[in-house]
């Protein structure tokens, strides 16, 4: 019997699009090598545009799908996405607790690339409370990091939310004007990497998700942190670069975006 891949548990709230949230977070993890655990915290109606509506899964069943997972699997790396209420925030740290050696990666899902709002001010401030704390890495877009850490410039976000207690932040700059994306990794002691990548045309569902879930996918199968990061980003990049088009809105990212190449080598 073969041993298993590194095991994920993500948190996060179902997409039915197939392009974002719980659904992104299995096929770039799959795609990456691991085995995917998923405990859903929100069901929402959305398609290629955005979010029609979104509602929270009841805390206790959050609680249970979790436990009941982590009592029969050891799992490498946690990752979490759309947590759907400030009850499923108070549950999620309350389960990360038990497992302080187990890396956390934190992608703060504030609202859709359309607007629509997936997080309330409240559950800002039990992000910040209770997850940051206990988070190896936070992964806000430059427009979360502003919301979240209400700094006057990235940096200043940066280093106000490593006070809040994570290890590492890094920013990523798509909202941000320039030819180029640039990506900055910090930690304590000021900017670690800053990576530059080729804007690509169009407007993708799920990049955010598919880079978190590609950074927990690389710690759980051993990379430090600054080269986790780097690895992901790639992977990232080029799973945007092979979108499609499936509906009338964004394009989705192609997380198998190797297997497609491999069949074109044949």
């Amino acid at each position: 019997m073969s041993s298993s891949p590194p095991i994920v548990l993500t948190f996060a709230g179902s997409d039915p699009t197939g392009g974002a949230g719980l659904q992104a977070d299995l096929l770039t993890l799959a795609s990456m090598g691991c085995h995917p655990l998923s405990v859903v915290t929100a069901l929402t109606v959305q398609d290629t545009h955005g979010v029609e509506s979104i509602d929270a899964v009841d805390p206790a069943r959050v609680r249970a799908q979790a436990e009941t997972l982590l009592a029969d699997m050891r799992v490498a790396a946690f990752k979490l996405g759309v947590l759907g209420s400030v009850e499923n925030i108070h549950v999620i740290a309350d389960v990360l607790s038990d497992y302080p050696d187990v890396p956390v990666v934190l992608d703060p899902v504030l609202a859709s690339a359309r607007g629509d709002a997936l997080a309330s001010q409240k559950m800002l401030e039990a992000l910040r409370e209770l997850i940051l704390p206990q988070s190896t890495i936070a992964t806000p877009n430059s427009l979360e990091a502003r919301r979240l850490a209400d700094g006057s410039s990235l940096a200043q976000c940066a280093a106000k939310l490593l006070d809040c207690g994570t290890e590492y932040v890094l920013i990523t700059g798509t909202h941000e004007a320039g030819e180029e994306v640039v990506n900055t990794l910090y930690d304590r002691g000021g900017v670690v990497r800053e990576d530059r990548w080729q804007r690509l045309p169009g407007s993708y569902h799920g990049s955010g998700c598919t880079l978190a879930s590609a950074i927990a996918a690389a710690l759980a199968n051993g990379q430090g942190v600054p080269e986790a990061v780097r690895d992901a980003q790639e992977f990232t990049w080029q799973s945007l670069a092979s979108g499609f088009k499936a509906g009338s809105g964004q394009l989705i990212p192609d997380r198998f975006f190797w297997a497609h190449e491999s069949e074109g080598a044949k």
